[in-house]
């Protein structure tokens, strides 16, 4: 397997936390996005989207999302399980991980590409130039309020973001809660039961992969 990584991006982070919990070490190559190297012929090849991560498989396959990679290297190595055992859970980790992604990474996303002027012309991720949109930011803001409140009132309940136990969904709320910091949104202080959650997860050998 080939691993397609940027050190400073929050998707494929969730991939590295993802394979360093599994326990798997791979290739790795880094893909230079500050110097468009996401737009090289030779990585659109690989990805016509022009995004990361990728995971090549030992067959050839390329996968390009974070859930077709999950799912893959669930499948590969099973232990520990990070996507759910049972239904339910199975259920649950798909839920809460796409509820920190299009509450939580989307409005971190919209609020900032559509602001800062280093991203003018690159509103969106990949191979494809669009304009920014100013009002998407302040609607990005917005959104990301109510998912810290989200997040907060599911994490008063129980101590993981899917149930009991570490899940991909807890990797994806804290992937994306770290990365808010270059909005200047990080989680509220207040916000005790996020704060707990964030620490235990820091602290984890795979939140410094």
């Amino acid at each position: 397997m080939i691993f397609y990584d940027c050190a400073t991006a929050p998707s494929p982070r969730r991939a590295r936390m993802f394979l360093a919990e599994k326990g798997l070490e791979i290739e790795t190559r880094q893909v230079d996005l500050r110097n468009d190297g996401h737009r090289a012929p030779e990585f659109l090849a690989l990805n016509q989207h022009g995004t990361v991560p990728v995971l090549t498989t030992d067959e050839g396959l390329n996968l390009t999302e974070n859930i077709a990679i999950a799912g893959y290297l669930e499948a590969f190595q099973p232990e520990p399980p990070l996507m759910g055992a049972t239904p339910d859970e199975k259920g649950s980790v798909l839920m809460w991980n796409a509820i920190c992604e299009f509450h939580g990474g989307m409005s971190i996303a919209e609020t900032l590409r559509n602001a800062s002027p280093a991203l003018k012309g690159r509103a969106l991720p990949g191979a494809v130039n669009y304009d920014q949109i100013p009002v998407l930011a302040e609607r990005g803001v917005k959104r990301l309020q109510l998912f810290y409140t989200t997040l907060e009132k599911r994490l008063q309940e129980r101590p993981w973001l899917a149930g009991d136990s570490f899940t991909m969904a807890d990797i994806t709320g804290y992937v994306f809660c770290d990365f808010a910091r270059i909005v200047k949104m990080t989680p509220p202080e207040e916000n005790t039961a996020t704060q707990a959650w964030l620490d235990k997860i820091s602290s984890r050998p795979s939140a410094k992969a």
